[in-house]
């Protein structure tokens, strides 16, 4: 009665959860979270999700136990614990759930397979539980059977899907996994025979819609199988299957003409994942796809002539041929492959790629309708870069170009007695030299591809409306853009004929072709890294003039402007200084504000131009900055969250501006002139950035009730703290406070950082720059509100909000438990607002509060990083060590209540990173003095309250006398040379480069050579050995953050030790077994303590 009265319980907690009212949502959620820690909890959400009393109710258990399971599975350092009962269950459930039900299921058991059979290889029955199931399915067995097919299969497609990628990368010839093994002996192996035999009706125009989903379902299992390892057993099935997936793809129709009913659409979806497996096997398993290659030729390269219909087929069908030319380029670039295609070139290129490439209806229509998304398929660039997975975008047309690129650049596979002579030729070749002999073999882009575009005129005034003439010219265009590769290759002075022969003359008649120009400025941006130096001006001015071009009567000029930006944005990357960027930035900026989607386009051209002209631009700046308040005023609505793009691009752009001003600063030494410039220049950007701030964060709370008050949407919050620190660095009075209301905002801005928890964003770095900048500022005018807040006015309660520097202190806290880059740069605030601000009485509790919040984190996160010693133990030890010497009682009240013994490993651990052995030591001064400040306190500490000399005490006053020798060295000035390392490191650095390009120059020559397998497997191990060490080191850069001591630095260190060591000498000392190079050291770099040492 108990377990159904539990039962019971969830099931009317599970109804709750979908109810309307939020506080029923809330307290039932709460109320399922403490059932969750009971045993049995699983067991009655598996219960409910397949025999609940209505659909909603299903969903709602299947959906929390796939949360709780990713809640206790699926964190990295917990082993799983998942009984056998419950696993059997979740089979069982799986094999009899409803569709809807059972898609969400299929999570829970991929992450239990993960952690129980793909890691631990723990669930040993599943594999031959899964095959009964298989075998005795209803399509397979008849119709009599308990389990389906379709869903057992599903099942099996979870089970595989960890395998597709290698489970260690770092190794270069990892074996097939023993659980991969089995399963395609036990399941796959025998599912090729099924596969087979419903292939067979598939292609006879008998199989129905479940007789495809099999199908289907299949292939994505042997894809996952095959796309890393390949596991024995389906070695020697491999043609059969192959002439099976080949008999699939001869039974499509590319005419256009066929019904897109579900059938024949999973039909599609089954041909798709058959090319995605050919090329697995092309590019993975060369050594037992090479025999199937030629039947995987003929089948694709007639599949691909009908490329000429993609104007009139779907999308499913299209990615279907794009996928085909995939194949093809996959297959070129083997030896076996470049000898089956190379007979083809020409057929290919005239009756498959070419036409994929000219323009067609479809394109004319997209353009008119949906331009975006014309830019997105035809017109890709990085400044309207595209986020997350579109398949949509790889089009027929996109790998047909990627091909000819591919064709463009063979050569054909060498014989090994090339291959021989290469190297050797390689071996002796001097520095710099070009290897001749590469250019004895003429590529197919000089051969074949080039001769054969040559032979489309160019339109011009005279053909401009001859719609053939026009459509073709399109795909030559699209042609020139893929060849990129092909043409870096070329002479300068073939480059530079090609442009001005076949692109540039376009632009004469530009106003009748914005088709074409288009897709001109398009190539000219593929092509920056390209083009000659002398052609950059040419391309420059033609593209400027594209940027502004009206739209005509009936058509729209907007991709053209857009393909112009891009194509400008790639030849500024391309170092291409203009002589004069004002007359850009004066057109950019004259047409911002028409067009939301254009200027945001603008905006990133903007950003891109601040970036690469830097101070060449950086004279324009106050003026842009101020031009643009209007527009920006306009589209910025303190209401929606988020922002338009329109508006995060824009913030984006005025962000660069500003840094680019702040880094133009004249230095010291130059004249005065050149400051009060600055200074000028650096007042109008804080008006108008103050001005934005204000409107952005202020006018939302205005609008409020005091009661409703709320903080404003903390969208683009890394690029307006670089405008809040422009404010602030344009600050040179108190009436500047005042007058830019830098207390209201530092307030807002306090406020949203403390509720910062986009950290896996990485968009902190300009907020620590703040916090910085801000504790200056209010040691130079005593901001209000930044250590406590003022009372509200009344009617509000008399509850004062949170300060400016507590709303820190939170983003800090929390800044400490994150990635590790995000640790150093808190760690190094800690001790700025410990140190830095001036404290007064009445708010010394705002210190202390702050100092319990910053070393409860920092002890936190030692202990979890404690077991190995790395790069952030440093500022751990050393954030803590400023809040010891702030309250050191408080201080090891919180180490002791973190764990067990707490002050001693603290206190071990600071010994251990004082030591001169330590990676990475102590190399700045301010780090010593507070080593040497925190253990002189910490052995007073010990000494006061009565603790004799043991091993820790004694360890901390062996590191006490070993920092304070190596502080007293670096203020002695004992350090080597900087300038004299910095010589060093330049010609070192010149010397890398000059082995750079010359290394650079051998490898590009040794990539026309054939990459073999192992080559392959030990270039993808060493790739992801070098990824997972920058992902485990975290940002090196960061590594080396100077800390600021503020008050601590009129501290002298030395009478500290001295004083510690009057008073505690006899214990100290007398008696005690200290290193004798220590002492000697010591005595050396401190004489006046010689006494003590008698």
């Amino acid at each position: 009665m108990a377990e159904q009265l539990t039962l019971s319980q969830i099931a009317h907690l599970l109804n709750q959860t979908l109810s309307h009212d939020i506080t029923t949502v809330r307290d039932a959620t709460d109320s399922l979270d403490r059932f969750s820690l009971t045993p049995l909890f699983p067991f009655y959400l598996l219960s409910i999700s397949t025999e609940g009393e209505n659909q909603g109710q299903k969903v709602a258990a299947a959906t929390y136990l796939k949360n709780l399971t990713r809640r206790t599975i699926d964190k990295a350092d917990t082993p799983s614990n998942v009984s056998k009962e419950f696993k059997e269950q979740l089979l069982q459930a799986l094999l009899r759930a409803e569709f809807p039900i059972l898609k969400i299921l299929v999570e829970v058991f991929r992450s239990i397979v993960v952690a129980e059979f793909v890691k631990r290889d723990l669930w040993l029955e599943l594999v031959p539980n899964l095959q009964s199931a298989i075998q005795n399915s209803n399509l397979i067995k008849g119709s009599n059977s308990t389990w389906n097919t379709i869903d057992a299969l599903i099942v099996l497609h979870a089970l595989v899907r960890p395998f597709q990628y290698f489970l260690n990368p770092k190794v270069a010839k990892e074996p097939v996994p023993p659980q991969l093994e089995l399963i395609a002996k036990e399941i796959l192996a025998p599912l090729l025979a099924v596969f087979h035999h419903f292939v067979a009706l598939a292609t006879h125009d008998r199989a129905d819609i479940e007789a495809e989903k099999v199908l289907l379902t299949s292939c994505k299992c042997l894809y996952f199988a095959v796309r890393s390892y390949m596991p024995s057993a389906l070695v020697p099935l491999l043609p059969s299957f192959c002439r099976d997936l080949i008999s699939i793809l001869g039974s499509l129709s590319f005419d256009g003409a066929v019904s897109q009913e579900d059938g024949y659409l999973t039909r599609l979806k089954i041909g798709k994942r058959s090319l995605l497996i050919f090329s697995a096997l092309v590019t993975r398993h060369r050594k037992h796809s090479d025999k199937l290659m030629p039947e995987i030729v003929n089948c694709i390269l007639k599949m691909v002539k009908f490329s000429k219909n993609t104007n009139k087929l779907p999308f499913l069908s299209e990615r279907v041929l794009s996928l085909g030319f995939d194949v093809i380029s996959n297959v070129l670039e083997t030896g076996p492959g470049w000898r089956l295609v190379s007979p083809h070139f020409t057929t290919l290129l005239e009756s498959a790629i070419f036409p994929a490439l000219v323009m067609n209806e479809k394109d004319v229509s997209e353009w008119e309708e949906d331009t975006d998304e014309y830019i997105r398929k035809n017109l890709p660039s990085d400044i309207d870069e595209i986020s997350g997975w579109r398949e949509d975008l790889f089009t027929a047309r996109k790998s047909a170009t990627n091909l000819l690129g591919v064709i463009s650049m063979s050569k054909g596979p060498p014989t090994e007695a090339a291959a021989t002579d290469f190297l050797s030729a390689s071996s002796k070749r001097k520095k710099g030299q070009k290897n001749k002999n590469s250019k004895q073999r003429r590529s197919m882009g000089e051969l074949l591809v080039l001769p054969f575009l040559s032979k489309f005129p160019i339109p011009s005034s005279s053909n401009a409306y001859e719609k053939k003439i026009l459509n073709d010219y399109f795909g030559v265009l699209m042609a020139y853009g893929g060849l990129q590769d092909f043409l870096r290759e070329q002479e300068p002075d073939y480059v530079t004929s090609l442009i001005r022969t076949r692109i540039l003359p376009l632009y004469t008649v530009a106003a009748s072709l914005p088709y074409l120009v288009a897709s001109a400025n398009w190539v000219l941006g593929e092509l920056g890294s390209c083009l000659p130096e002398d052609m950059s001006a040419d391309v420059y001015s033609q593209l400027l003039m594209a940027l502004v071009m009206p739209d005509q009567q009936d058509t729209s000029c907007y991709p053209v402007r857009v393909s112009a930006a891009g194509a400008i944005t790639t030849l500024l990357d391309n170092d291409y200084m203009p002589p004069d960027f004002l007359p850009l930035l004066q057109v950019i900026v004259g047409n911002i504000g028409n067009d939301e989607s254009e200027s945001s386009i603008l905006f990133q051209l903007i950003s891109s131009i601040v970036e690469s002209g830097d101070e060449k631009v950086a004279v324009h700046v106050p003026h842009i900055v101020s031009s643009l308040l209007a527009p920006v005023s306009k589209w910025l609505t303190p209401d929606l969250e988020p922002w338009p793009q329109v508006v995060e691009r824009a913030i984006a752009a005025l962000a660069v501006m500003g840094q680019t001003w702040e880094d133009s600063r004249p230095e010291e030494s130059k004249l005065n002139e050149s400051q009060e410039k600055w200074d000028v220049g650096q007042l109008a950007i804080g008006r108008t950035f103050a001005s934005l701030l204000q409107q952005a964060w202020l006018t939302p709370i205005c609008s409020l009730d005091q009661q409703d008050q709320q903080s404003p949407p903390s969208s683009c919050i890394e690029d307006l703290s670089t405008l809040l620190r422009s404010v602030m660095l344009s600050i040179n009075g108190s009436h500047m406070i005042e007058e830019l209301k830098l207390s209201e905002l530092l307030s807002v801005w306090a406020e949203m950082i403390a509720e910062w928890h986009a950290w896996e964003e990485s968009e902190d770095l300009s907020i620590f720059d703040v916090i910085k900048e801000v504790v200056t500022l209010d040691s130079k005018f005593r901001l209000k509100n930044f250590i406590v807040k003022e009372m509200p006015s009344p009617p509000a309660p008399p509850v004062p909000h949170r300060s400016v520097i507590e709303g820190i202190s939170t983003f800090v806290s929390e800044a400490i438990k994150q990635y590790p880059s995000a640790t150093l740069r808190a760690c190094s605030c800690v001790h700025i607002l410990l140190h830095c601000p001036t404290y007064s009485l009445e708010t010394e509790g705002v210190k202390e509060s702050l100092a319990i919040a910053f070393s409860r984190a920092a002890f936190s996160r030692f202990i979890e990083v404690r077991s190995t010693p790395d790069s952030l133990w440093k500022p751990l030890l050393l954030g803590i060590s400023s809040c010891y010497l702030c309250y050191p009682d408080i201080v090891e009240g919180i180490l002791e209540k973190g764990c067990e013994g707490g002050v001693t490993i603290w206190a071990s651990a600071l010994c251990h990173v004082s030591s001169s052995s330590f990676e990475p030591s102590l190399t700045e001064e301010p780090e010593m003095k507070l080593i040497v400040m925190t253990l002189a306190r910490f052995i007073e500490q010990l000494l006061r309250q009565g603790k004799s000399v043991d091993d820790s005490l004694r360890n901390c006053f062996t590191s006490l006398l070993e920092v304070s020798v190596r502080l007293k060295e670096m203020q002695d000035g004992k350090e080597d040379d900087d300038d004299e390392n910095d010589d060093e490191e330049e010609e070192d650095e010149e010397d890398s480069d000059n082995d750079d390009s010359e290394d650079y120059d051998e490898e590009s020559e040794a990539e026309e050579y054939e990459e073999t397998e192992e080559a392959f497997l030990d270039r993808y191990a060493k790739a992801a050995e070098e990824n997972a060490s920058i992902i485990e080191e975290g940002d090196v850069d960061d590594q080396e953050l100077e800390i600021e001591l503020g008050q601590l630095n009129d501290v002298d260190e030395q009478k500290v030790v001295l004083s510690l060591i009057d008073k505690y000498h006899n214990v100290l000392i007398r008696g005690q077994a200290l290193p004798s190079h220590l002492m000697v050291n010591f005595l050396n770099a401190f004489p006046d303590y010689g006494s003590f040492f008698l």
